[in-house]
């Protein structure tokens, strides 16, 4: 029920799709899927895409500036209203779970879609009865957003089947709080900002503080370059308790430093505080240094010098790797093999403690990378990794 009442009736149709197989759109099988299992047809196909950030990890929830892109993967949500105060949702990629309700802790995938629900309640939007039926082609778990996407895509199948005006800002505003106050996860505002506001052939530079964000060019194929992703296959989940630690570390830095979050502090506060545990000073230096680095990477992109960002991309590696400690030994075997087989730079991407790396690389060396890849993995032990090329791509939309 809407109100949090009852079940969201959720149903596997089918396994997941591979990252490395072919994946068509919302087919005119998934839409007679729809049909059939909603006894009509849906009123339309709403998408958001996945996203993977540039530069500027951990920043977003210390006031600080990040450098995400919308990527060409997405996640799509077939919805039609219903006449009573019942949401339904069925998905095609995820395991069956989730009912709507606070604190549960392991959420389900559907309760990100009760959570948007709710959070446009609370703004007053009149959100219906609904069948929703999702798509995807993003990896699950892999740091690409993948939860915000689904959120995103679902409000906005929700804000039109309920005819309300609610803009692409507003709307990214809903998916966070479905996100924070429903789910129950500590995320900051990045990803929903630029699954609903991203724009092709452009990084979105925003400033978690005040929401200002500029869109920054971003076109690595005019300088001869691919940004490949790498998932390593490793899983991990925000609501582990990692991701909430690394955030009550970085407040209880700011704390004793005297500022009200990491963004107002200074490298020299940082490194000469005689009251900061050496935990906490590595915090803090990751975070006042990643922002430092996203402002040096903008200057450097509006200045079209997009292969000259390398050295700030490993840098940020190292510092999540040393400073912040979320990098994996396969994110650091990643990174470590696209480096040496060209790549003007590389780096883990997302929370961390699994997930994705990214590196940017020559568009004719991308078989060569994920050759490499895929020998030092089975090396390693570790499952061959998924490689992949993205581009920026604009951010929700209705599929026509």
């Amino acid at each position: 029920m809407l109100d949090g009442a009852g079940p969201v009736s959720c149903r596997r149709a089918s396994r997941g799709i591979r990252p490395d197989r072919p994946r068509p759109p919302l087919t005119l099988a998934a839409l007679e899927a729809f049909s059939e299992w909603a006894g009509r047809p849906p009123a339309g196909v709403w998408a958001a895409p996945g996203r993977v950030n540039l530069i500027g990890e951990h920043t977003d929830y210390n006031g600080g500036f990040v450098l995400p892109l919308a990527i060409d993967r997405v996640t799509r949500v077939a919805a039609a209203a219903r006449d009573d105060r019942v949401l339904r949702c069925r998905s095609l990629e995820h395991e069956a779970g989730g009912r709507p309700g606070h604190g549960e802790e392991h959420p389900g995938w559907a309760d990100y879609l009760a959570g948007v629900a709710w959070a446009l309640a609370e703004i007053g939007v009149p959100v219906p009865g609904a069948d929703l039926l999702v798509d995807t082609d993003l990896p699950i778990g892999a740091g690409l957003s993948s939860s915000a996407a689904l959120e995103v895509a679902g409000a906005a199948a929700l804000v039109a089947l309920a005819a309300a005006d609610v803009g692409p800002e507003q709307l990214a505003g809903v998916a966070h709080r479905a996100e924070t106050e429903y789910v129950g996860v500590p995320s900051g505002v990045m990803d929903q900002t630029v699954v609903a506001l991203g724009k092709a052939g452009h990084v979105l530079f925003l400033d978690s503080r005040s929401g200002h964000f500029d869109l920054v060019p971003f076109d690595p194929a005019a300088a001869g370059l691919s940004l490949v992703v790498v998932d390593t296959r490793t899983r991990r989940r925000l609501d582990d308790g990692r991701y909430g630690e690394r955030r009550r570390e970085c407040e209880e830095a700011a704390r004793v430093l005297g500022v009200s979050t990491l963004r107002n502090a200074s490298p020299a506060q940082v490194e000469h505080s005689v009251t900061l545990t050496e935990t906490l000073r590595r915090r803090a230096r990751h975070v006042v240094t990643e922002n430092a680095r996203v402002r040096d990477v903008v200057a450097l992109l509006n200045g079209g010098e997009i292969a000259a960002i390398g050295p700030a991309l490993v840098a940020s590696h190292r510092s999540l790797r040393d400073d912040f400690e979320v990098s994996t030994e396969a994110l650091d075997l990643a990174v470590q093999v696209a480096l040496d087989t060209g790549a003007v730079g590389a780096r883990m991407t997302g929370a961390g403690f699994g997930g994705c790396a990214l590196a940017l690389t020559a568009v004719d060396s991308v078989d060569d990378l994920a050759s490499a890849l895929t020998r030092a993995f089975e090396g390693r032990g570790f499952e061959r990794p998924d490689v992949y090329p993205v581009t920026a791509t604009n951010g929700v939309s209705r599929l026509a």
